[in-house]
């Protein structure tokens, strides 16, 4: 049985903002697809109900712990509906590899592979509809995470649809800084009112995101990157970033690319997968990282 589990990163090949609600939240239309990259958390079964992270985050207490909450949160539901094991616990330690603030979704793919390890684990028997309902609650990304396959997402980013964009190779770069999400959202500049459009249709138009203009405006690093990069292929942001991801056919053409980057420049090779790392492993279809 699985003890170490892959918590993939993820990309927005494109992100549009459709409007705003009058609650505040914003309205999009994205494209998730996976990396064959992440983090990996090890889980350790408890036999005395105690949810233990072995790796805590400097600055955030354990209650508000992604991680910790997700694990809690299934603990509860489990419960209420009577499949919680008598015990039921964890040992929980989170080997990262991708950076906080850097849109990547590190915090959500955390949250929900806890979510689908535990409900594994425990043999709680919970559906994936209900995992991803737990998981919206934890964050708007969460969902993806737990349902594992390349999305077009709708609304605030809960409304998914499975689509099977092409598997190209990335070259994935961080810039050295951190964007706090309300720091993009909350500019007067970023673009509002970008036309709703079918998943057919924009599968066929050429990608963009409606946050990189802001994101390169007020975060110097990230224009100088994306700059670097558009001269070797085409190069965006992904989510709210802060990181930037160039596109290639082979996994050759995107480490030459890379081996050719400024010292300044912290980034790694990946390719997108339509199924995620997480599902992967749990069918027995693949090794992982």
């Amino acid at each position: 049985m699985l003890t170490r589990w892959p918590s993939p990163a993820k990309l927005n090949l494109f992100l549009y903002i459709t409007g705003r609600r009058e609650d505040g939240y914003h309205t999009l239309q994205t494209l998730f697809q996976f990396l064959d990259y992440g983090d990996t958390i090890t889980i350790e079964p408890r036999h005395d109900g105690v949810i233990n992270l072995l790796t805590p985050i400097d600055g955030v207490a354990y209650e508000d712990n992604l991680i910790v909450r997700a694990a809690l949160l299934l603990q509860d539901e489990a419960r209420r509906l009577g499949k919680l094991p008598a015990g039921a616990g964890a040992d929980l330690d989170v080997e990262k590899r991708l950076p906080m603030g850097g849109g990547l979704g590190g915090g959500s793919s955390n949250a929900a592979t806890v979510l689908v390890a535990l409900n594994h684990l425990w043999q709680t028997g919970l559906s994936e509809d209900q995992l991803a309902e737990l998981g919206v609650s934890l964050g708007a990304d969460v969902p993806v995470f737990v349902r594992g396959h390349a999305a077009f997402a709708e609304g605030v980013g809960e409304k998914l649809t499975p689509v099977d964009p092409e598997e190209k190779w990335y070259l994935v770069a961080h810039p050295g800084v951190s964007i706090p999400t309300p720091v993009i959202f909350n500019d007067p500049e970023l673009p509002r009112d970008t036309p709703k459009r079918s998943v057919e249709t924009l599968l066929n138009c050429e990608f963009s995101n409606d946050c990189e203009l802001i994101a390169r405006k007020r975060f110097r690093k990230v224009d100088e990157l994306l700059s670097w990069l558009l001269e070797y292929a085409p190069s965006r942001l992904t989510g709210t970033g802060a990181c930037v991801f160039a596109e290639f056919n082979t996994e050759s053409a995107a480490r030459q690319v890379l081996e050719q980057a400024p010292e300044w420049l912290h980034g790694f090779v990946a390719r997108g997968v339509n199924l995620s790392p997480l599902h992967q492993a749990i069918s027995g279809q693949a090794e992982y990282w």
